[in-house]
């Protein structure tokens, strides 16, 4: 199943859902930067949720932030997504090795401590928006209700997940978020908290073969599902040689000749998909007479 996302509304807009299937997301992640199973999941989690937080986005240069910041072994983790359906990332510790936590599974909680999570939108405006709230579980899905309902008092239910084959490849991964409108009468807040308390996970649901609509229908059971929107996600960096060198001229002529002196080819690695950018001394001191105009 290729990787999408599907929008929809249901109990006539009084509540607006979200789902999607990462499955190649989350293996492209994992294949770039070597991750460990744990590492893995907890990206894939957060990658998943950036798909979809990024579709709520109005205009095509807008641009969404997810940062998680802990104590724990991976040290954090970085999600950037677009509303086009492109998502990239990366966790500060790739290999992290933990035992399984109390109930069998792996700890995405564990490996990702206690800490913050930062939420930014960059909509073209002169600041950014930056919510911030501090990690409830570590899980990341309880940690995005979270905020939702602190920073955008928006009350939500997000479901995220991973799984993972036995030669530690990516089996399943996706995720939804469901969200009640101002407006949702009691009765409708009642159904929708009956249909999620019968529902034991993303993953199972993913691993039995939903579709990220069928997944709604049956979150969404009795309550006239209308989906809206389906377009498809990918893993998607945009970096490249130009944009790296201009980040280079930009640290200014003095820095660029110290490197210039050194006598060395230069490397510089992208974060998010693990490309290295290799500059001779020939390129950067064509960079430094740019530098210097």
């Amino acid at each position: 199943m290729a990787d999408y996302l599907v929008r929809a509304t249901a109990a006539n807009a009084q509540i607006r859902a979200f789902a999607c299937t990462t499955k190649k997301i989350a293996e492209t992640a994992r294949t770039l930067h070597g991750s460990s199973p744990v590492v893995t999941a907890a990206l894939g989690r957060l990658l998943s949720a950036g798909c979809m937080m990024g579709s709520m986005l109005k205009g095509e240069k807008d641009l969404l932030t997810l940062q998680i910041r802990g104590d724990g072994p991976m040290g954090g983790m970085t999600v950037t997504a677009d509303s086009l359906g492109n998502v990239k990332g990366y966790a500060n510790q790739p290999v992290v090795i933990l035992p399984a936590n109390a109930v069998g599974k792996l700890d995405v909680a564990g490996a990702v401590g206690k800490g913050y999570l930062n939420v930014i939108k960059d909509m073209g405006l002169k600041e950014p928006y930056v919510g911030q709230i501090s990690l409830q579980t570590g899980e990341i899905a309880e940690d995005i209700t979270y905020y939702f309902a602190t920073s955008e008092q928006v009350p939500s239910s997000v479901g995220l997940g991973v799984l993972m084959e036995k030669d530690n490849t990516v089996k399943q991964a996706g995720g939804f978020i469901i969200q009640l409108m101002p407006f949702a009468e009691d009765e409708v807040i009642d159904k929708l908290e009956a249909n999620l308390s019968k529902v034991q996970s993303v993953t199972a649901l993913l691993d039995a073969g939903n579709t990220p609509e069928q997944i709604l229908e049956i979150l969404l059971e009795g309550m006239d599902v209308e989906f809206t929107d389906k377009s498809p996600v990918q893993f998607w960096c945009n970096c490249s040689k130009e944009r790296v060198e201009k980040a280079l001229i930009s640290i200014g002529s003095a820095d660029l000749q110290e490197m210039i002196d050194d006598g060395e080819e230069i490397h510089v690695n992208c974060h998010f998909c693990n490309k290295d950018y290799a500059f001779s001394v020939e390129e950067l001191k064509a960079m430094k007479k740019r530098a210097t105009r």
